[in-house]
């Protein structure tokens, strides 16, 4: 006996109109010899449409997908404010930060303070 099984085809779509729920930033961060690297999606947003703060070792990203007066039948693009922070495991130097945005997807360059940088120290042989 043969069983199939197929999504019923006469599912009636619902208009989804109630307001967006603020989101997250999802990110990844990697962490190289001297500073850290984070990236995240941010399609159809430009430089102005983001907010990137750093105080210490905390990293804060805020923006805005602005919201299409059109009628949808499904809307799954991002849309609304959004904001993220980030306590870096170690204090971030703020006046060496780079962001560039390339594709949608931001990159943060975020170098270490010289204080959280390791230190090699030399042993002299008497």
């Amino acid at each position: 006996m043969t069983l199939y099984i197929q999504p019923y085809p006469f599912r009636r779509m619902v208009r989804h109109t109630a307001q967006p729920q603020p989101r997250s930033l999802s990110v990844n961060v990697r962490e190289e010899d001297d500073a850290y690297v984070l990236s995240a999606l941010v399609p159809g947003l430009s430089a102005d449409d983001l907010n990137i703060q750093v105080l210490e070792n905390i990293v804060s990203i805020e923006g805005e997908y602005k919201d299409d007066e059109a009628s949808f039948l499904l809307s799954e693009l991002p849309r609304g404010a959004f904001r993220r922070s980030l306590r870096m495991p170690a204090e971030i130097d703020s006046e060496k930060v780079e962001a560039k945005i390339a594709d949608g997807v931001l990159t943060l360059h975020l170098p270490k303070a010289e204080s959280a940088r390791p230190k090699k120290i030399q042993v002299r042989v008497h």
